[in-house]
């Protein structure tokens, strides 16, 4: 017996949440991978072998997996995390370096972060307990600025900088609205603070290239309303339920 989907039509209170979300909330595995625990069969909704991600589970469900009755998600929580260079931002890394996951202090739940870090990167990154939580919170619709302070080795162009506000285009790839300023100079070695808003995959680098500057060190230091501050490096601490509920942005 297989549990099918409800209705498209069903009211939205008794459809509840849909299963691969109701996992990833219950920290069994990410929305992917509950995905492929669907498709392989792997998974019973009150004793019927689900195969559909779009089945939802509604107050007093019972699902099991791999056997195992899965307890139901806790609250949704969020931490700041002070990640230092050297970390991969991934559960799993092929290379074996090791990752953020691995190096997290004991007692925290399974976790998922909120965008990444690369591996020369460090300073604030976001950790939850709910991946629809970090999908929310990556959306660049939320128009959320993510500052940085940023070393930098070249000769620094305060009007190369500024020219960053009207965006750029590299390799055909266009990058938004980039707010870019020169704090400090010692020689060669420069300081910047960087402030964007769509975060792609290495855009400080990329940027910073473009314009004959090599990174030497990057900082997060604010992902929207939540800041680093004097977080030790390594350090994690959990955002107040009654701030994050302040600072969650429009569903």
């Amino acid at each position: 017996m297989t549990a099918a989907p409800p209705a498209d039509d069903a009211p939205a209170p008794e459809r509840g949440e849909r299963i691969a979300k109701y996992l990833a909330r219950a920290g069994v595995a990410s929305r992917r991978d509950a995905e492929r625990l669907l498709a392989e069969g792997r998974v019973r909704l009150n004793n019927a072998v689900v195969s559909h991600p779009a089945t939802f589970v509604g107050e007093g469900d019972l699902v099991v997996v791999n056997g195992t009755l899965v307890e139901p998600p806790a609250r949704t929580r969020l931490w700041r995390y002070h990640k230092p260079a050297g970390l991969v931002t991934t559960h799993r890394d092929p290379e074996g370096r090791p990752t953020v996951f691995e190096r997290l202090p004991p007692g925290l739940p399974r976790v998922v972060s909120v965008g990444r870090l690369d591996l020369s990167s460090e300073g604030l990154l976001l950790l939850t307990n709910d991946g629809g939580l970090a999908r929310r919170l990556e959306l660049p619709a939320n128009g959320w600025l993510r500052r940085y302070r940023v070393r930098v080795f070249g000769v620094v162009e305060p009007a190369a900088l500024a020219a960053l506000a009207r965006g750029v285009t590299i390799a055909g790839i266009r990058y938004g609205a980039i707010e870019a300023g020169l704090d400090s100079r010692k020689g060669d070695n420069c300081w910047l603070s960087v402030g964007l808003r769509e975060g792609r995959n290495r855009e400080i680098r990329r940027v910073m290239e473009h314009l004959g500057l090599r990174v030497t060190r990057l900082i997060r230091i604010s992902h929207g309303p939540f800041q680093l501050g004097l977080l030790p490096r390594g350090a994690v601490e959990e955002v107040p339920a009654k701030v994050l509920r302040e600072q969650l942005p429009p569903a």
